[in-house]
């Protein structure tokens, strides 16, 4: 608790070369952090980097005002089978499958992938926990908005949720329903039955699971898991007036150029220094750089407005005065 708040849980998964993407990851979190929500990351990763994950994070405790936690776990996979677990789709990430018995003291949180970026509170998201029905227990976005360019519906050979399946890189979780849905034992027979067919590891697992429990599944709009496929070909996701909540350059989107908003997105919030004036070192950088020829020339750059709108909204009238501390 803090100052009579429980924290809300972000639960991440971090393997292989991805501590520096977790960590723009936190920053983007805290960054839009505005009603000084007290958050707490859980990080599951490897013994080779919790040195690095500590100290940066206990760094930028020293800088903000505001509390934030930060917990770093082992990886931990059913025994009988853990190293096919462990690499299911890409290394580790089928971990957060099991997070309803790692985390037994934890009602809600969470989970992203390591290559998601707020561009929104955190406390938006948190709202959807309340719309959840009396059997829902977790939270998610369509894979795709269109039949046309659907992965699901075009290549599956197993089951999936709804008409185009659901991207897993953004969930809410009731861990409390989830465990008394014995969630894991009904995953550990669908990973039995269709490990030979699926291609998206955890996340076709998931899909199965829903396509059986559809009523377990509440679904969000798109503008909580914005990536690539809502821009490249055609604009597939329309946001609200807001626009777009959480961004998620998957595929590596944030580090190429294929699309050069997601990699500038990255960028600014990876340069931000955290603790500074948000308007003058994130939201005029960002405005700047949206502005580019390449930006409004690619596919996605057309989108570039809707990455702004809550930025803008929140930081434009940020006065000078509330930070000292401009660098």
């Amino acid at each position: 608790m803090h100052n009579g708040k429980s924290p809300l849980h972000i639960v991440v998964v971090s393997c292989g070369q991805r501590v520096q993407e977790t960590l723009v990851m936190i920053k983007s979190a805290l960054l839009f952090n505005i009603n000084e929500e007290y958050l707490k990351f859980v990080i599951f990763t490897e013994n080779s980097v919790t040195d690095e994950f500590r100290e940066k994070l206990t760094d930028w405790k020293d800088l903000l005002p505001y509390a934030f936690d930060f917990e770093l776990l082992q990886l931990k996979f059913p025994s009988q089978n853990e190293v096919e677990w462990k690499n299911l789709f890409k290394p580790c990430a089928a971990q957060r499958l099991f997070l309803p018995s790692l985390l037994t003291n934890v009602d809600s949180l969470l989970y992203v992938d390591t290559d998601v970026l707020f561009l929104s509170p955190i406390s938006d998201l948190w709202t959807f926990f309340k719309k959840f029905n009396e059997t829902q227990m977790a939270a998610l976005t369509p894979e795709h908005e269109s039949e046309n360019i659907g992965w699901y519906n075009r290549f599956a050979r197993h089951p999936f949720y709804g008409k185009l399946g659901v991207n897993s890189g953004v969930m809410l979780m009731n861990l409390t329903r989830m465990r008394e849905f014995n969630w894991e034992k009904q995953i550990l027979p669908i990973h039995k039955e269709y490990k030979l067919r699926i291609t998206w590891g955890d996340q076709d697992i998931i899909n199965i699971l829903f396509y059986y429990h559809p009523d377990k599944l509440y679904v969000m709009p798109c503008e909580y898991n914005y990536r690539p496929d809502h821009c490249m070909y055609m604009s597939v996701c329309s946001t609200s007036h807001l626009g777009i909540k959480l961004i998620h350059g998957n595929r590596g989107y944030f580090h190429f150029d294929k699309q050069p908003l997601f990699k500038i997105v990255y960028e600014i919030i990876e340069s931000y220094p955290l603790g500074s004036n948000p308007h003058t070192n994130f939201l005029l950088p960002l405005r700047r750089a949206l502005n580019q020829k390449s930006v409004n020339d690619s596919s996605c750059g057309k989108i570039s407005s809707d990455v702004l709108k809550i930025s803008s909204t929140l930081f434009d009238d940020l006065s000078e005065g509330l930070y000292k501390d401009d660098r």
